[in-house]
């Protein structure tokens, strides 16, 4: 049995800062990762943050992956555990995990963050099951964690900053951008990343989706068509592209399985991709000594899950009793780079989710 005052569950960018905070106040910390790295969706991301100084404004998302892990070296109270996945939480407060792939291990801790970051969602269409119909998570890691060029030709389906950012990393990689398309009547994602793809000569389709992919044994061919305000295929409308990987990207889901199993009151809230826990200001769950950050308490952006994380790694050394000066004074600067970063017509969507998961609400 490991006793521990705070268990962290997902070393992504919100669970990595949430160590750093709570680490640095004292805590004894141990970070779980499934992985055998570190970073999350960070080690992936090769483009430049916007932002602040504090969100890490013009670095790459592998880099401040680097970052944040040589600050958490520095604290020896802070264990950070690869191959390691939370399995369950039990009714007595202990948790257990697999540790370096084998080992069966009870945790008892004080504190519990859960950072578990969110899934890839999909889509049903006609030949979705065949060699070639990749995740854009999957094409990301193919290609900017291990180096391996995953096509020649594809077709996005997703025009959210997920689909369009893979997009220009495709095309960075030497692979033919046929076409980006999206179910919605207008692009969901940043503009700027819209215009990088534009002038780069490739066609952004909204109100199209997937009618269909075809092939003999793997993917050979992409059917759009067009959607009309039903959602529903418009015949006459489909349009043949000869493309070897279709990447799905159509939004995420958070990974809320622990926390529902863990008692939190959970809700399930549209704009934010799924169930949620309802959490107060301070990312606290109706469990009081169970904090979430990141994606898992609703679909956002690198930036916001490590301010979030900052959040919950303060709000759990609070809660452990340990000295944590300025506590105010940093929570309110958590506070007013979330609202920033929040800001603008999608910050609005996000704010209204988030409105529904309040304790209380």
């Amino acid at each position: 049995m490991i006793h521990i005052d705070l268990l962290i569950v997902g070393a992504g960018p919100a669970g990595l800062m949430a160590a750093k905070e709570a680490g640095t106040a004292g805590a004894n910390v141990l970070l779980l990762e499934r992985s055998h790295v570190p970073g999350g969706q960070l080690v992936k991301q090769t483009h430049m943050f916007f932002g602040s100084e504090e969100q890490y404004a013009s670095y790459r998302g592998f880099d401040i992956s680097e970052i944040l892990l040589d600050e958490i070296k520095k604290l020896p109270n802070v264990k950070l555990a690869l191959n390691a996945t939370a399995l369950a939480v039990y009714d007595d407060g202990i948790w257990a995990a697999e540790m370096d792939g084998a080992s069966y291990t009870k945790i008892l801790p004080k504190a519990v963050i859960i950072a578990t970051g969110a899934g890839e969602k999909s889509l049903a269409f006609p030949g979705n099951d065949l060699p070639g119909v990749y995740g854009a998570g999957a094409v990301q890691t193919l290609m900017n964690q291990y180096g391996i060029k995953p096509a020649n030709r594809v077709v996005m389906l997703g025009a959210g900053n997920i689909g369009l950012i893979v997009s220009y990393q495709l095309l960075q990689a030497g692979v033919e951008v046929l076409a980006v398309c999206d179910g919605s009547p207008r692009i969901g994602g940043y503009l700027v990343h819209a215009a990088k793809l534009r002038r780069m000569g490739v066609p952004i389709l909204t109100s199209h989706s997937v009618k269909q992919a075809a092939g003999q044994g793997r993917l050979e061919t992409v059917v759009l068509w067009e959607l009309d305000k039903a959602w529903q295929g418009i015949p006459g409308t489909e349009k043949v592209y000869r493309a070897d990987v279709l990447c799905v990207a159509v939004g995420l889901s958070p990974l809320s399985e622990l926390l529902r199993q863990a008692g939190c009151e959970m809700v399930y809230v549209n704009t934010l991709g799924g169930y949620v826990p309802y959490r107060d200001s301070f990312l606290a769950t109706s469990r009081e000594n169970i904090f979430v950050a990141g994606d898992v308490a609703g679909i956002e952006e690198a930036s916001s899950a490590m301010v979030e994380g900052r959040l919950a790694g303060l709000s759990a050394a609070k809660f452990l009793g340990l000295s944590t000066p300025d506590f105010n004074a940093k929570r309110n600067d958590c506070m007013t780079q979330l609202e920033s970063l929040r800001s603008g017509h999608a910050g609005e969507r996000i704010l209204s989710g988030l409105a529904q998961a309040v304790i209380g609400s």
